[in-house]
């Protein structure tokens, strides 16, 4: 299972703390595109918005779009 119930806790908390972007480097676990639909689902399911998940260069370069 691996680091996938801290994972977990770190959407978690951000989702309910209504952080806007959650920024990480793990493709495997959160930025895998099966994974974000399963995550984004179960925010909705709860009642929350989900945050955009992103790598740090994509949230810069969001950033610095004019």
């Amino acid at each position: 299972m691996g680091s996938q119930p801290r994972d977990a806790l770190q959407i978690a908390l951000a989702t309910v703390h209504c952080i806007q972007f959650f920024v990480t480097w793990n493709f495997k676990h959160i930025l895998n595109p099966h994974v974000q639909v399963k995550i984004a689902g179960a925010c909705r399911e709860g009642g929350f918005e989900p945050p955009v998940v992103c790598t740090p260069q994509q949230l810069l370069e969001a950033e610095n779009d004019p």
